[in-house]
Order: structure tokens, then C-alpha cells, then sequence
């Protein structure tokens, strides 16, 4: 009986014994698979880590190489407008080089028929010298008027004649010239020494009066060298010869006394006729920036396409741009001639001398205004172009739009004035900016003589603006326009029409 009882306590310790174990090894088990999904928690946050890592890594790789690419574009559009300008420059040189060959060719070629005139009647009086009568005559028909009619073709210059009498009435001469006989005398007598030529042997040569007014003409019209020749009798590279000669002398002789920046008396005058129209202090200048069509041109056309102007009008136009700062009176103080029509109005506010002379402190303390097409700036005043404006921006924008208007209308009387600016020239691309210089000379001598246009001759004007891309340059400049907008409404100054 004892040995049963020991046997059935082997028996139950053996079985409790092997239920521990059984025990143990389930705990282990457990402990064996929470470890493993300890691990692999752990190995899928290491993962997850680095795979927030790589992603990283390729962000910063796209954003590293996005920089390359624009940085490559930028200095890539910097090269090209470099050689661009480097290749006008040589082009300028290139053609008065040639100009400067062309010109002596016809000078040696002029000698050399005087030469030959002079032998041919040296022989003509050693054969004849056997009657002194006979000499004579041969020498005076030598010398005298047959030589002049081999070089020079008869044409008729009966309108020109007719114009240029003292009987023609001064609305015709107006008419025609788009100034009294007065301001066309004025300019006469201004480029007579510039402009006059000496009578040579072998023709007579063209007076003042006729080489003014064939330039004169030339611009208000805008007519081809064909019919400019036929209404002065001259031939048409006669013409197209006067034309370049007479607005270089207005571009030399006159430009700098009539196109210039006003003394310190004359600008507080503006201010003052500024601030009287629109309320706002201390402006000296209305800005605006037109484009002028040409034909295409044979290098950097991509430049010069102005893709506006394309899609208004359904054809492809090219142009180039005319950047303009004027006067109460409409009479232009500083221009900027030339670039092409493809850059924006900050563009080419950015590469004119006036920007330059404003980077050297020249304009501290006052305003030029301009439109929407240019920045904010320290000395360039614009109006507000964000959405939902307040009363007091609208009432702002209204009295600074008047301004904007002064320099607008400017250049409307500039196109109307003178055709050639209407249309697509036969002037070439590097003599344009003497012309188109010379044409704004001539405005502010019209305008400062009251010449009035006639209205027929109205001109509206078709220049897009484009907001820049960085409309705001300055914070100061903000500040000073919003306290401008606050006193223009404080003090009555702004008008209500915007409340309408």
C-alpha cells in the first residue's frame, strides 16, 4: 500500500513536473514572439526612417537641381541679351564704317569728274585757239549750265514751290507740315549752319529751307521716299540722305535745348501744376512707355516680337519701345529709345538712364508717377493693382490716373503728329533712334510754340500693360503711398467718380 501511494507520488510529482515545463516552454514561446514582433516594430521604424531619409535626400536633390536649371536659364537669357547688344553695338559700327567708305567713295568719285570736266575743257581750248571767239563760247558752254544738267535729272518741284511761297496760307503750310510757318522758320534757322551745303561745280546745292522740309514731311506723313520725291523734285536717295542728315542735326543741335531734365526753378513749377491737377506732393514727371512698329529685322527677331500687338491685331507685329517722362504741358523731359519690343515696361525702365540717374540719388525726395506697368519704388509712384480695393485706394488710383493721362496724351499728339510712327518704316532698324528722337524734339517744339493738332489727326493708343513680375521694390515707398492715398481722401482732394 505504501509502495502504491510512493508510486502515485512519483506519478503526480512527474506530472506536475512536466506541466511546468510545459509551462516554461509556453512562457518562452511567448516571450520568443512578443520579442520577434518587438524586432519587427523596431526594424520597420528603422525603415520607415530611412526611407523618410531617402525621400529627403531626392527632394533636396530635385530642388538642387531645379536651382541648376533656372540659374542656367537665367545666365543662359543674360548671355543672349549680352551678345545681342554686343552684336547691335558692332552693327552700329559696321554701318557707319560703311557709311563713312560710302562717303568718301562719292567724294573721290565727285573729284575725279571735276578732273575730268576740267581736262575736257582744257582740250576743248587748245584745239579751238586758233579763233579766240570760238574759245569763247566753248569755255563759257563748258563751265556753265551743260555740265550741271549732266549730273542733275529736271523734275518737278511746283508743290514744294507753291509751299514755299509767302502767299501759301499758313493752314495749308500747317496742313502739311503739322506746324505754322513760324515754328518751321525757327527750325530753319536753328540747323541752317549745320545743314547747309556749298553750290558745287556740277549742280547746285539743295537749300536749308528744302532739306528741312523734306524731312519734316518725310515724319508728319509717313509717306514713302517715292512720293517724297515727286512733291520736292530731288531724287529718292536724295530724300532718304536728307532725312538721316536733317534728324541727326536735330538730334545733335536741338535735342540738348529742347529735350532736357528742368533746373531746380522749372521743377518746382511742375510740382506745383502736379499737385495743383491731382493733389499729390513733390511729382516732377508723368511716365509711359509706347512700342513703335517696324519690320521684321534679320538678327534677334525673337526680341523684338511683340506678342501683344499679335494677338490684338491678328498678324505678327514687331516693334521696338519708346519710354517717355513728361511735363504738365505734355512736353517730354527724358526718352528712352530702342529696345526691343519683346521686354516689358520695368524692363526697360530698368536699362534706361533714368533708372540709373535714380540709383545715384538724382530723384531723392520726389515722384515720378507711372502706370501699372511699373514697380513701386522709391521715386516711382503707381497705383494699387491688387483686388478689392478700399475708397481710399480707388480714390488714389482715380487722382493718379489723371497724371498718367498727361504722359498718355503726350504721346498720342506724338503718333498723331507724325505718321511715320503709325506704320512700319522703311527706316532702318540702327537709324531709327535718331529719327524716333528726332521726332520727339520736334513735339516739344511744337507744343512749346502752342502749335494745336489738328483733330483729324487723333491718335489712340493700343500699349498693353503688364504687371511686373515683383510690382513692389520698396517698403518705404508702400508706406509713403498709402499716407498719399490717406490725405488725398482726408482733405477732399480725391474725386467720387469711382463711387459711381
Amino acid at each position: 500500500m505504501s509502495e502504491t501511494n510512493q508510486q502515485q507520488r512519483k506519478r503526480r510529482r512527474k506530472e506536475n513536473t512536466t506541466g511546468i515545463a510545459k509551462i516554461l516552454d509556453s512562457e518562452a514561446d511567448e516571450k520568443q514572439v512578443k520579442t520577434k514582433g518587438l524586432n519587427e516594430i523596431l526594424t520597420s521604424l528603422v525603415l520607415l526612417e530611412e526611407q523618410e531619409k531617402d525621400d529627403h535626400d531626392e527632394l533636396e536633390k530635385a530642388n538642387q537641381e531645379e536651382k541648376l536649371r533656372f540659374d542656367e536659364h537665367h545666365n543662359k537669357k543674360t548671355r543672349a541679351m549680352v551678345e545681342y547688344y554686343s552684336k547691335l553695338q558692332d552693327f552700329h559700327k559696321d554701318a557707319e564704317i560703311a557709311e563713312g567708305t560710302r562717303k568718301r567713295k562719292a567724294k573721290a568719285n565727285t573729284f575725279a569728274a571735276v578732273n575730268i570736266a576740267s581736262m575736257a575743257i582744257g582740250a576743248v581750248k587748245q584745239d579751238d585757239s586758233v579763233s579766240n571767239d570760238k574759245n569763247d563760247a566753248v569755255s563759257d558752254k563748258a563751265t556753265a549750265g551743260p555740265q550741271r544738267r549732266l549730273w542733275v535729272k529736271n523734275r518737278s518741284k511746283d508743290w514744294w514751290d507753291q509751299c514755299n511761297s509767302p502767299d501759301f496760307p499758313d493752314d495749308e503750310f500747317k496742313k502739311a507740315f503739322r506746324m505754322g510757318k513760324n515754328t518751321f522758320e525757327l527750325i530753319c534757322n536753328e540747323l541752317s549752319s549745320v545743314v547747309s551745303k556749298e553750290n558745287t561745280m556740277l549742280r547746285d546745292a539743295v537749300p536749308v529751307r528744302q532739306r528741312v522740309a523734306v524731312c519734316i514731311w518725310r515724319l508728319a506723313t509717313g509717306e514713302p521716299l517715292r512720293l517724297v520725291s515727286k512733291k520736292f523734285g530731288l531724287g529718292i536717295s536724295t530724300c532718304h540722305k536728307l532725312v538721316l542728315e536733317v534728324c541727326s542735326a536735330i538730334r545733335n543741335v536741338l535735342m540738348p535745348k529742347y529735350l532736357r531734365w528742368p533746373d531746380e526753378d522749372t521743377l518746382g513749377k511742375i510740382k506745383d501744376e502736379f499737385e495743383s491737377m491731382s493733389g499729390i506732393p513733390n511729382v516732377v514727371g508723368s511716365m509711359y512707355t509706347t512700342h513703335i512698329p517696324i519690320i521684321a529685322p534679320k538678327i534677334s527677331v525673337s526680341a523684338y516680337f511683340n506678342r501683344r500687338h499679335t494677338e490684338r491685331n491678328q498678324k505678327t507685329s514687331y516693334s521696338i519701345t519708346v519710354q517717355g517722362v513728361v511735363d504738365p504741358r505734355g512736353v517730354f523731359t527724358d526718352v528712352c529709345i530702342g529696345y526691343p519690343g519683346s521686354m516689358p515696361d520695368d524692363q526697360v525702365l530698368e536699362k534706361s538712364t533714368l533708372f540709373q540717374r535714380a540709383n545715384a540719388g538724382f530723384y531723392n525726395g520726389v515722384w515720378i508717377i507711372g502706370g501699372s506697368g511699373y514697380p513701386l519704388m522709391d521715386w516711382v509712384l503707381v497705383p494699387y493693382t491688387q483686388q478689392h480695393l478700399t475708397w481710399t485706394q480707388h480714390a488714389f488710383n482715380e487722382k493718379i490716373g489723371e497724371v498718367e493721362r498727361v504722359a498718355k496724351d503726350s504721346f498720342a499728339r506724338l503718333k498723331g503728329r507724325w505718321g511715320c510712327l503709325q506704320k512700319r518704316t522703311e527706316v532702318k532698324l540702327q537709324d531709327l533712334p535718331v529719327v524716333l528722337g528726332a521726332c520727339c524734339v520736334l513735339h516739344n517744339i511744337c507744343e512749346l510754340n502752342n502749335e494745336d493738332l489738328d483733330p483729324e489727326l487723333k491718335f489712340e493708343l493700343f500699349d498693353d500693360e503688364m504687371v511686373p513680375e515683383i510690382g513692389l521694390r520698396s517698403g518705404n515707398a508702400m508706406k509713403a503711398r498709402d499716407a498719399i492715398a490717406h490725405n488725398l481722401l482726408h482733405h477732399n482732394h480725391a474725386g467720387t467718380s469711382f463711387v459711381s
